[in-house]
């Protein structure tokens, strides 16, 4: 049975986002997936990684997170809400991802969750990254909201583009393997909408959610995000002359 999971990392369970995850877990769940969950907030996740987090140092009193990682994936001695995050994500086809864009970003407790869930020595290596990473052939997907609108965040807005805001984050998961999905982004969330104005918000709302389970339908058929094949890199990891540029994160130089 394929298995879906669903990462929420907003803390009012009333808000659109938490109603959004939802309705991706029903959908799901509706196509014969399993459905697990990580509500950041409600778990009371710790975002802070640390060396508190590892009983056992191996390089003496300086934490060096990727040593220390490593070093407790390799022992079986991961933090137990590291280690039940980690198992989810190995067991999911997919994993959808629904969080409001706070400061041009995700909220700190999702960034944290990828600083310490992302284990180096469980997730990924040196030699299993990117095309080769231990995520290959599952997906993932951004569900996000932004109290901006589509113009104002879009290539020429002065909020800046909302996809090369997310592109960090696409790019961890990249590291990982995944495939990521073009992400789903609804623009004027926020609070102060008054009427008539919140009633037209309610109403778009009300419809992303029931055009939702036709996303959640054609998943696998999503418009992806391009990214560089592992053989557009030279041996120094530069972008080959020639090599395509689909990001200005990684572009040719002048």
């Amino acid at each position: 049975m394929p298995e879906t999971l669903i990462v929420l990392a907003h803390p009012e369970p009333r808000s659109f986002n938490a109603e959004w995850a939802r309705c991706s877990a029903r959908f799901s769940e509706a196509l014969g997936h399993r459905v697990s969950w990580s509500d950041l907030y409600a778990m009371g996740f710790d975002p802070a990684e640390g060396p508190q987090r590892y009983h056992r140092l191996c390089n003496g009193d300086r934490f060096d997170p990727l040593v220390a990682q490593d070093h407790a994936a390799k022992s079986n001695a991961l933090p137990t809400d590291v280690g039940g995050e980690i198992a989810k994500i190995r067991r999911a086809d997919r994993v959808i991802f629904h969080f409001p864009l706070w400061w041009f970003g995700p909220p700190a407790m999702l960034k944290g969750w990828f600083d310490r869930v992302l284990v180096h020595g469980a997730l990924h290596s040196s030699t299993r990254r990117f095309d080769r990473g231990f995520c290959a052939g599952n997906r993932a997907l951004f569900c996000v909201t932004a109290g901006s609108s589509a113009a104002e965040s879009g290539p020429s807005g002065r909020e800046g583009d909302v996809t090369m805001l997310l592109w960090p984050l696409a790019y961890a998961l990249r590291y990982l393997g995944f495939a990521v999905a073009q992400p789903v982004t609804v623009h004027g969330v926020h609070g102060f909408h008054r009427s008539p104005a919140r009633r037209d918000l309610e109403a778009r709302l009300s419809g992303v959610l029931e055009g939702h389970a036709q996303r959640i339908a054609a998943f696998d058929d999503l418009p992806l995000i391009t990214f560089n094949a592992d053989g557009d890199f030279d041996t120094e990891g530069r972008l080959r002359d020639g090599a395509p540029s689909h990001s200005s994160f990684i572009r040719h130089g002048a």
